[in-house]
């Protein structure tokens, strides 16, 4: 696993997850914003562009993350946040070491499998992937996450480069990802976000996330689609942020 970091090394660490089919720019203007105060480590999670290994699983990446803590940061960080696809392998971080960090943001975290969507994406996926690497497509996928425009050219130059394989593997393993009863022993002071607009499925696995974990606080945030916190509101996610460490 590859990581982008912010910040001088001696300051406390602040480590961010991508959503799936991004990368680490997707917090690359909080980072900017954090980065004179904190350290800032922005991982680009297996089988994405930039990457340096195939996706595996969810747990596969949430072993590599913990290995990484322990090796540069003595086993804890300051605080932790993931996005949709980085928001549920530090659901799995949080389940295998709850002391990991003292604060964190899950971010759009499904934790309720979709058997159907699950079943759909190997045929799905497989017929459209030639159409990833095509601008007017790629443009259609990205209206349609409603991401800042500014963030095109990356997003179109990162999901052109994912292969069929990782892609096809990350998608199926977001949507089986299930929630373990050890996330009850997280030590973390945790903000769980789903937006308002988002499916009704992301909104209760939000709600399930805040009731399992022990010190979390539930906010459904009004007009918001899918990610759009993190993706364009930087300036609002990194206000959350402080709040929650000063608090």
């Amino acid at each position: 696993m590859k990581y982008v970091e912010y910040g001088a090394q001696h300051r406390s660490v602040i480590l961010l997850l991508h959503g799936g089919g991004l990368s680490w720019w997707n917090f690359r203007e909080e980072a900017e914003l954090l980065g004179q105060q904190y350290h800032v480590v922005l991982p680009i999670l297996d089988g994405h562009t930039g990457s340096d290994a195939p996706f595996i699983s969810m747990e596969q990446n949430a072993r590599e993350i913990i290995a990484w803590v322990d090796r540069h940061c003595g086993g804890q960080v300051l605080l932790m946040g993931g996005l949709s696809l980085g928001g549920q392998v530090l659901v799995e971080i949080l389940s295998r070491r709850p002391d990991i960090c003292r604060y964190a943001i899950l971010e759009s975290a499904l934790v309720f499998p979709m058997r159907v969507t699950h079943a759909l994406v190997k045929p799905t996926y497989s017929l459209c992937y030639p159409l990833i690497r095509q601008r007017w497509f790629a443009r259609l996928q990205f209206r349609s996450l409603h991401i800042q425009p500014e963030l095109f050219e990356e997003y179109y130059r990162d999901t052109a480069g994912l292969t069929r394989p990782d892609m096809i593997a990350f998608l199926e393993a977001n949507a089986n990802y299930r929630l373990e009863d050890s996330l009850r022993s997280c030590a973390a002071q945790t903000l769980v976000l789903a937006g308002s607009r988002e499916l009704p499925v992301m909104k209760r696995s939000a709600k399930a996330l805040a009731a399992k974990l022990p010190h979390a606080r539930l906010e459904i945030l009004s007009g918001y689609t899918h990610g759009e916190l993190s993706l364009n509101h930087s300036r609002q996610y990194v206000d959350k942020l402080l709040h929650l460490l000063e608090a």
